[in-house]
C-alpha cells in the first residue's frame, strides 16, 4: 500500500529549493585589491645553509596570515639573535576582514616568486602589503619614496590643479588629526591616504604631507597618481563626470555596513519563508494521511 504521492512531490520540491538555496553564493563585485603595484627585493641573498632562516620566515608568514582575518595591521618578529626576522602586513582601511585575509594570504607566495630568498622584501598589492627584514638590515627614512605612478592625460588650465590641491589639503589635515586612513573628494577629485598602523599622528601627518608634495611636484597636472613612501601612501583620481559612488571613508564604511545589514535581512526573510514553507508541507502531509486513514473506515 503506497503512501500519498502529492505531499511527497511537494516535499521534494521543498528539498530541491532548500538545497538550491544553500548552494547559491553571495554575490560580490570583482575586487582589484590583489592587483600588483610594486615589489621591493633586497639585493643581498639570504644565506641559510641550516634552514634556520627559512623556518623563522615560514613561522612569520603563518602568523601574519592568521592575523589578517581579524586585523588590518599586524607587526611581529620570529627567531632570536642574528636569526631574528621582523615583519608586518597592512590592509587598506576600507577592506573587510575577509578581503584583507584574501589579499594578505597571496603575499608570501609572491614574495618567494618575485624576490626569492633575500634578507628583506616588500610586496605591495592594491589592497595590502607585506614586508620582512632580517636583523641588521639597514633602515631607511619613513618618507623615503619607494614607488610612484602618474597616469592620464593632463587637464588643460589650472582648474583641475586647484581642485586637486583643495582635496590634498583636506586629506593632509585629516591625517594629521589622527586618522590613519582617510578618503575624501572635492569637486570630482577623489583622494586616499594611509599611514603604517603604528605610526603616531604627528609622524603620519608629516609623511602624508611629504607624499602629497611629491605628487604635486612629480605628477604635475596628471589626472591620477599614486605615491608610496616607506611609512605611508597617497593616491588621487580625477573623475570629470563625478566621483562614482564614493566620497569619504565614512560613506564607504556606511555603505559596507548597509550591505551587510541588507544581506542579513534577506537571510532572515528567506529563513522565515523556508520555515513557513516547511510547516505548510507538514500540514498538507498530515492532512493527506488523515484523509487516507478516514477513507479506510467508510
Amino acid at each position: 500500500m503506497g503512501l500519498p504521492t502529492r505531499p511527497f512531490c511537494l516535499f521534494s520540491l521543498f528539498l530541491a529549493f532548500l538545497t538550491g538555496l544553500e548552494l547559491i553564493p553571495v554575490s560580490e563585485s570583482a575586487s582589484e585589491s590583489t592587483n600588483m603595484v610594486y615589489k621591493g627585493c633586497a639585493k643581498q641573498a639570504l644565506s641559510d645553509p641550516t634552514g634556520v632562516y627559512s623556518q623563522a620566515l615560514s613561522a612569520l608568514f603563518g602568523t601574519l596570515i592568521s592575523q589578517s582575518s581579524k586585523a588590518m595591521f599586524f607587526k611581529t618578529t620570529t627567531g632570536s639573535g642574528q636569526t631574528t626576522i621582523s615583519g608586518l602586513f597592512q590592509c587598506r582601511g576600507d577592506l573587510s576582514n575577509v578581503e584583507c585575509y584574501n589579499c594578505v594570504s597571496k603575499l608570501p607566495i609572491l614574495i618567494d616568486k618575485l624576490c626569492g630568498k633575500t634578507i628583506a622584501a616588500r610586496i605591495q598589492l592594491f589592497g595590502c602589503y607585506m614586508l620582512y627584514e632580517v636583523a641588521g638590515f639597514a633602515q631607511i627614512s619613513g618618507v623615503e619614496m619607494l614607488y610612484k605612478t602618474c597616469k592620464g592625460k593632463d587637464v588643460a588650465g589650472s582648474a583641475f590643479e586647484d581642485r586637486r590641491d583643495a582635496a590634498f589639503s583636506t586629506l593632509e589635515s585629516s591625517m594629521a588629526s589622527g586618522n590613519g586612513f582617510y578618503t575624501t573628494s572635492y569637486e570630482s577629485v577623489y583622494v586616499l591616504g594611509q599611514c603604517e598602523g603604528d605610526l603616531g599622528s604627528a609622524d603620519c601627518g608629516e609623511c602624508v604631507k611629504s607624499a602629497l608634495q611629491r605628487a604635486q611636484a612629480e605628477c604635475g597636472s596628471s589626472i591620477s597618481g599614486q605615491v608610496y613612501l616607506h611609512k605611508c601612501f597617497i593616491s588621487y583620481s580625477y573623475y570629470p563626470n563625478g566621483v562614482p559612488n564614493r566620497s569619504s571613508s565614512s560613506s564607504e564604511s556606511s555603505s559596507s555596513s548597509s550591505g551587510q545589514s541588507t544581506r542579513k535581512t534577506v537571510a532572515i526573510i528567506l529563513g522565515g519563508a523556508v520555515g513557513v514553507g516547511f510547516l505548510v508541507i507538514c500540514l498538507l502531509f498530515a492532512r493527506s494521511l488523515t484523509k487516507k486513514h478516514d477513507g479506510k473506515h467508510i
